[in-house]
Order: structure tokens, then C-alpha cells, then sequence
């Protein structure tokens, strides 16, 4: 064969190539021209994780093919439990639906989460906004100044649910350590525990990001109103100085690997997820479009503003390391699940109050107690059920002058049943 006839063949070749990635960059141009993304948080809005996903949901839209709209959407449940399961069983494969929630919840199959209707390496990887660096924290107003002293004294903490992190990592304490922390579920999100210790409720709580700390809870932070007593991340942060690192109180390696499996999947603190299954082409626009956006200038400079940390993984890196803590042996999952048995569960009790609303404020309802004291109460479209008469009702439909008893965690906090005449 000819020099000439060589070159002609691979031309033609490359042209083929060229075409047929022209023409799958088209195919999915034309996917997601004139859709919407949806991106399901599993946490109530007012959290690290929901100030993540907006931020993502308010840039990636358009380094995506097609640049569609993008909206966030909220479905908290079981620590995240509830989103995981949605996506993984009922949304569409077909890459318009992604999620984002803790990787303690990707990961609580291989615990013995026995509501986990997954598989963790089934799910698409599209990459990880943030390494987090986990924390428990206490109330300034708490008499607890220290996580040695939870090895002597009782504590209070509160938590979502037995499968979310501010109950798994606590429970890891008791066991593996000692501590004597008493876990209090039932509470919405780490807002609802942010203000139940400001309550006095409860003197703590863990699972909070570093970089939420020092973002949706700033305020906090900076005035001094909550203190870490201990950090869960893969190695010592530089900004925790004198906070003592979960490895400091580990006696033996086989420790350090049960650490790794409870608390380590802490390196993965924000990852965004799609179902399983999805094509090829399109697993590939999205994690291009991730990856743009996470050097994108202008989602940068908006989290640098807000003090929302961005230390990204890929979609390739975060697969190989969800593949690395399905590698444990056995022995180390088995004693994991061991040291992870919820036992008794105890639920926080809501308040009771009756009596007539005096204004609805958007989201903010304003009830007369038995002694003439106008209590305000948060409700919700999501978390608030409510009735009128025995009927399913909305939010929409609470007016002052009727009177309705409300199940509440406290003052400006959220009710999550509404029962009216």
C-alpha cells in the first residue's frame, strides 16, 4: 500500500472520529436543550449541604451541554436516607436528577442499614465539591469544654435520625472510646440541633463541616457560641489547632481501620450523585461539566465570599475511592456494624400549644398560648403536615383567626404537625 493510501485511510478515519464526537457532543447538546436539571439535597433548607447544592445549582448549569435551568430540591428524611433511596430506585436514569447528601448515608448498606435500598458502587459518581473535615461541636453555655470530660461525664446530643451522621459518630464514641454521650433523635436537620443547644435542650452535636462552620453557621462560630471538642477527618486540620483528631484516642490499627470506615468517608463531604446506569455519553457531559465548574471563576469568587471551601474530587477519583473502603475485610465491617447497633432509640418530644393564629408572616406563624403569649413557630411546605377539620391541608391555608394545635421543637423552630378546627 502506498505512503498516499495510508494517509488517506487514516484521515478518513479521523474524520469519522470527529464526527462521531461532534455528533454525541449534539446528541447530548440536544438532551438537555430546554430541560431542567433537578438537584435533590437530603436535608432541610438552612444547612452546609443546602448551601453547597445552591451554590452548585446556581453555576453548573451552564458548562453543561445545552445549559439547562437547574433547581434544588429538598427531601430530608432518615439523615439523607430518604433522597438516597429516591434516586437510586424511583428517579430517571437518564442524568436530568442528581443528589447530594452525606457520604455516611451513601455508605450505610455496608454498616447494616437495613432502610438503605441500595448499592453504594452501583450509583454514578459525578465528582465531590469538598473534602470535609468533620467536627462535634458543644454549646458555649454547656459545661462540657472538653471531649475528655464525655469520658467521664453525661452529655446530651442531639441527631436526625439512627442513620445520620450526628447519631452514627457519636454512637462510634461510645463504644470505641467510652464516652458517655447520650444521642436525642428526631430532629429535622443541624439547624434544628444548632437550635435546640442554644435552647439548652441539648449541650452538642457532631457531624458539622468545618467548612459549614465557618459558612452557614458563621455567626455562631465567630462568636464563640459553639466550640469544637473533636475533629473526624482524614488527617489534623492546621485551623483545629489544640481539638484532639479521632486517631489521637485509637489503641490499635484495626482501630484506625474501623475509624476509616465510620468516620473517614468524611474525604467525600459533598458529593454529587446520579442514578445508576446512565449512558456513557451522558455520565461524561456531566462530570465535564462539574469539573468546569468547579474552575470556574465565577462559582469561586461565590463561594470565597461566602467562606464555602472547594477542594475538589472527579467523578474517576471519587469512584476509586468508594472502591477503596468497599475493599476492607470483612472482620473490619463486621466489628464497624457491631460498634454501630443503635440499640433503644430515644426521640426528642415535641412540644404542645393550642390556640388561635395571629399572623402569618410567610413561613412564620404567630399563635395566643392559654396565657395570652404570642409564641412564633416556623412551618414548612415539606416538613409541616397540616390538617383542617380532619383534611389534609397546606401552609397555604393557615390564617390568623383560626385556632390549631401545634406539635413544635421550640420558640422560632420548626412545627412539623399543624391540627386545626
Amino acid at each position: 500500500m502506498s505512503n498516499s493510501a495510508s494517509l488517506t485511510r487514516l484521515l478518513t478515519a479521523a474524520s469519522v472520529l470527529v464526527g462521531y464526537s461532534q455528533g454525541a457532543k449534539a446528541q447530548e447538546s440536544d438532551f438537555f436543550t430546554g430541560k431542567t436539571l433537578s438537584f435533590v439535597v437530603g436535608v432541610p433548607p438552612g444547612g452546609g449541604y443546602d448551601a453547597y447544592t445552591r451554590l452548585l445549582a446556581r453555576h453548573m448549569g451552564r458548562h453543561v451541554p445545552g445549559s439547562p435551568q437547574v433547581v434544588v430540591r429538598n427531601m430530608p428524611g432518615a439523615g439523607g436516607l430518604v433522597a438516597a433511596n429516591h434516586l437510586y430506585n424511583v428517579a430517571p436514569k437518564d442524568g436530568a436528577t442528581l443528589g447530594l447528601f452525606a457520604s455516611s448515608v451513601l455508605f450505610s448498606p455496608t454498616l447494616g442499614e437495613k432502610r438503605s435500598q441500595f448499592e453504594t458502587g452501583k450509583f454514578t459518581w459525578i465528582g465531590n465539591v469538598d473534602q470535609t473535615i468533620g467536627t462535634c461541636v458543644v454549646s458555649s453555655t454547656s459545661s462540657i469544654q472538653s471531649f475528655d470530660e464525655l469520658l467521664s461525664k453525661s452529655a446530651i446530643f442531639g441527631a436526625e435520625s439512627p442513620s445520620a451522621v450526628n447519631s452514627i459518630h457519636p454512637r462510634g464514641f461510645n463504644a470505641l472510646f467510652g464516652s458517655r454521650i447520650q444521642i436525642i433523635n428526631g430532629y429535622p436537620g443541624s439547624t434544628q440541633v444548632l437550635l435546640a443547644m442554644s435552647r439548652g435542650e441539648v449541650q452538642g452535636g457532631c457531624g458539622f463541616a468545618l467548612s459549614s462552620l465557618k459558612s452557614a453557621r458563621r455567626h455562631d462560630w465567630e462568636q464563640g457560641n459553639i466550640k469544637a471538642i473533636i475533629q473526624t477527618g482524614f488527617e489534623k486540620s492546621d485551623e483545629l489547632k489544640g481539638v484532639p483528631h479521632i486517631y489521637d484516642y485509637a489503641k490499635s490499627e484495626d482501630d484506625k481501620k474501623v475509624m476509616h470506615v465510620i468516620y473517614g468517608t468524611h474525604a467525600l463531604g459533598r458529593p454529587l450523585v446520579a442514578p445508576p446506569d446512565l449512558p456513557a455519553e451522558r455520565v461524561k457531559s456531566l462530570r465535564d461539566g462539574f469539573n468546569a465548574t468547579m474552575k470556574d471563576p465565577a462559582f469561586l469568587e461565590e463561594a470565597n465570599k461566602s467562606q464555602m471551601p472547594i477542594d475538589p474530587s472527579t467523578g474517576e477519583q471519587v469512584e476509586k475511592m468508594v472502591a477503596t473502603f468497599s475493599n476492607y475485610p470483612p472482620e473490619i465491617f463486621d466489628r464497624a456494624k457491631k460498634i454501630l447497633e443503635a440499640g433503644e432509640v430515644v426521640n426528642v418530644k415535641l412540644k404542645d400549644l393550642e390556640g388561635p393564629i395571629k399572623s402569618v408572616v410567610k413561613n412564620m406563624v404567630t399563635v395566643g398560648d392559654s396565657a395570652g403569649k404570642a409564641v412564633t413557630l416556623r412551618v414548612n411546605s415539606s416538613q409541616t403536615k397540616v390538617t383542617i377539620q380532619g383534611a389534609q391541608a397546606t401552609i397555604a391555608e393557615l390564617k390568623a383567626g383560626i385556632t390549631c394545635r401545634f406539635e413544635y421543637f421550640g420558640e422560632n423552630d420548626l412545627a412539623p404537625k399543624v391540627d386545626c378546627k
